[in-house]
Formats: C-alpha cells, sequence, structure tokens
C-alpha cells in the first residue's frame, strides 16, 4: 500500500509499504478513506524534532473497517469509523474520568501513521466510534476534522472554561485556533478574541464567530487585549501554537482568576515560576482527550449544527503529499486534506 513516509526535515515521500495486519486480537484494520496534515506534523518536517530515519506519518483519519481482532465487540467490518489521534482502551481509571489521550494503556497513532491507504487501529473498541447514517463529502471533512483539531480545539475551550458572559482569547490562527473560535462559540461565550495576521484566517474565524480581530503579536498583543477587556484581560484564553511567545502571550492576557487551556505541543517552552505566581491564572491543558469528545461532535457533525471541515483550505492526493507539507510550511494552506 502507499503511505507518507518523512526521510528527512523537508524531505517527505510516498512510498509503497506493507499492509497493516491484526497483531492484538484488540486491534481492527480500516481502509482510510481521508486523512490529512496537522500542524504538529510540521515540527519534524521542519527539523524542530529529531528525525530518526524513514518516519511513518499521520495521525488524523476516517475510514472503513477491513478487518477486527477476536476481541473487538463494538465496531464491525464495513463500519464507517473516526477514532482519536491517541488509541485508548477507553476503560482504564484514567479514561474514566475522561482524560484518554493520557489512558495508561495508551498508542500515540503518530507511531503508527494514518497517511497511508490502510491503518492498524490498536484498542479499537475503545478508540474508534461508529459515525451513523451516509456523510456527505463536506460533513466527511468535518469528521476528519474531529479526529483532532476540532477536539483539541474544544478541548481548549473547555479547559479554558469558556462560556456565558465571557471573553475568550485565542492564541494561534491555525486549524485548531480556528475551531477553538467555533468551539468558543458554542459554549456559549459573549466575546471571542481571534489573535491573527492573516486575512483568510481572520476571515474564516469570524465566519467562525470571533467578534474581534487582534493583529498584534507578544506583549503589544497582551496590551491589545487588556485594552479591550477594560485592563483586566480576557475571562479564558485558548493557546494553540506550543512557543514560549504564545505561551506567554496567553497567560499575560488572561485576567487573575481567569483560565488558560493550553494544546499547542510545546516548543522550548520555560516559564518562570515568580511571574506565574503572580499570575495567579488557571492552566489546563496537554494533549486533548478527543475520544472524550467524539460522540458529541460527530453528533453535531452530522446533524448540519457546526462545520468544521471549513478548515481545509487545500485538498490533495495522497501522492501529492509532499505538495501539501511545503504548502503548510509556507503558510499558503491553513490545512490539507489527503484523498485516496
Amino acid at each position: 500500500m502507499r503511505a507518507v513516509v518523512l526521510h528527512a526535515p523537508g524531505d517527505v515521500r510516498v512510498e509503497n509499504v506493507e499492509m497493516p495486519e491484526i497483531v492484538e486480537p484488540s486491534d481492527a484494520v480500516i481502509r482510510v478513506t481521508a486523512t490529512c496534515v496537522c500542524g504538529s506534523d510540521l515540527w519534524p518536517y521542519r527539523g524542530a524534532e529529531e528525525v530518526n530515519g524513514p518516519t511513518r506519518m499521520g495521525h488524523e483519519y476516517v475510514g472503513v473497517v477491513e478487518q477486527v481482532g477476536q476481541d473487538v465487540r463494538t465496531v464491525r467490518v464495513g463500519d464507517l469509523v473516526v477514532g482519536s489521534f491517541v488509541a485508548s482502551d477507553n476503560a482504564c481509571e484514567i479514561c474514566r474520568a475522561g482524560y484518554q489521550s493520557r489512558c495508561v494503556h495508551q498508542v500515540m497513532m503518530g507511531a503508527i501513521g494514518t497517511q497511508a491507504e490502510y491503518a492498524r487501529i490498536p484498542l479499537a473498541d475503545g478508540t474508534l466510534v461508529r459515525v451513523p447514517g451516509e456523510p456527505t463529502p463536506e460533513q466527511i471533512r468535518g469528521l476528519l476534522a474531529a479526529s483532532d483539531v476540532l477536539g483539541t480545539g474544544w478541548f481548549a475551550a473547555v479547559a479554558a472554561q469558556a462560556g456565558p458572559g465571557k471573553t475568550v482569547a485565542v492564541v494561534g490562527d491555525g486549524a485548531v485556533g480556528l475551531l477553538g473560535v467555533l468551539a468558543a462559540r458554542r459554549l456559549g461565550a459573549e466575546r471571542v478574541v481571534a489573535m491573527s495576521r492573516h486575512a483568510d484566517r481572520q476571515a474564516l474565524a469570524k465566519r467562525f464567530g470571533a467578534t474581534d480581530i487582534v493583529t498584534e503579536r507578544g506583549d503589544a498583543g497582551v496590551a491589545r487585549i487588556r485594552e479591550l477587556t477594560d485592563g483586566h484581560g480576557a475571562h479564558s484564553t485558548i493557546e494553540a501554537v506550543g512557543t514560549q511567545e504564545s505561551m506567554l502571550q496567553a497567560i499575560r492576557a488572561t485576567r487573575p482568576g481567569g483560565h488558560v487551556g493550553y494544546v499547542g505541543v510545546a516548543h522550548g517552552v520555560e516559564l518562570d515560576g515568580l511571574e506565574l505566581f503572580f499570575a495567579t491564572v488557571n492552566l489546563l491543558g496537554g494533549p486533548a482527550p478527543v475520544r472524550r469528545l467524539l460522540p458529541e461532535l460527530i453528533d453535531l457533525i452530522m446533524t448540519h449544527q457546526i462545520d468544521p471541515g471549513l478548515v481545509f483550505d487545500l485538498t490533495l492526493p495522497l501522492d501529492r503529499a509532499a505538495e501539501g507539507y511545503r504548502a503548510m510550511d509556507e503558510r499558503r494552506a491553513t490545512k490539507v486534506l489527503l484523498t485516496l
């Protein structure tokens, strides 16, 4: 089968690899019908994460079940399914507390690679959620977003306690940040401030419900957020980048007693203890427990209440994956969908 393989920074190839097989009785094998390039895939692509030889890529997927192990009970061959970027048993104590992304038996799907024609899904009963009905092409795009970026943006908004009467600031205008805007509005936020310098992303943020746009970054961005909130700062802030600047910007833009939901994969982030002490803000984040959210998100998509698939602004066949990586790296695309 064909699969996307990263050989070195900037060197993405589509190669023939072995077909996946059932390894554990709890596994399923799916035929991938849609996959995509994630902003987090750009870290190794840019050399910010070490690449030790050829590496399979991808962790987002919608697919049809082709095989199931003997212990699988909740999905059957022929089911259309969506799963999280973290495989989980959805049964351990940590999963039951709602943090399936830190399941005691977790398997990171990025270690398996879903930018491929087929993929093995460990812990299928806990990981996969069956999609009811027959989704339209637009809904398929939305379901693919639910596999990671929608669930991640939604978790960030929940972690930041976005809700009625709140002002929410969103640091980061990639797919996760944009869908954090959508989530904050769905959760009832009165005001959502998208921090973005790009006209196309500003337009999509407004379509998702942003009430204000702030183009400044760093301290200037913090000052602008405080200006918009009578000097207090946002009640809730979503951090969706993962850099030192973005994290400090998020914390400093949040009022005392406010909440920061951080979901950007941290690279080089170091927090000064004294500044954090006097910030008096609540921090919650990390890898999003997408599996916890999938049933609700699938229902919202299938009942046409949200259209998160709008974040995909470039669609390419799998064979042109390298072009998709370049487009996202050069910020010519927000998020690239790969068709099979």
